[in-house]
């Protein structure tokens, strides 16, 4: 198995949690906005062909989900693979949120 490097990219509105494995040129990602303070949303999680089967989605849901225990934010599971996990994990319940406009 190849070693999954993760890396959180934020800008002013969007932000990605993106992979990368040596030897191979593409990126995997999940790609997030902030609809408010404290909540990032979850909106798309790609992972390239020449990553397929390694793990890739699942060590960036991870990833971010360390994230949020970390930095005390909720995400809003928008993606269809981070709102499966979701559904799959309840005990990830205190790190999300269906409602984006409530304190999280």
């Amino acid at each position: 198995m190849s070693d999954i490097v993760i890396t959180r990219e934020d800008g002013p509105q969007k932000g990605r949690y993106v992979a990368r494995i040596a030897g191979i040129d593409d990126e995997g990602e999940i790609e997030f906005t902030y609809p408010r303070p404290g909540i990032i949303s979850a909106n798309h999680t790609r992972v390239p062909k020449a990553m397929g089967g390694r793990g890739v989605a699942g060590t960036l849901l991870n990833f971010m989900l360390e994230d949020a225990r970390t930095n005390g934010f909720k995400i809003v599971p928008v993606c269809p693979y981070v709102r499966g996990q979701y559904a799959k994990h309840p005990e990830w319940a205190d790190l999300f949120t269906t409602r984006p406009g409530e304190d999280p």
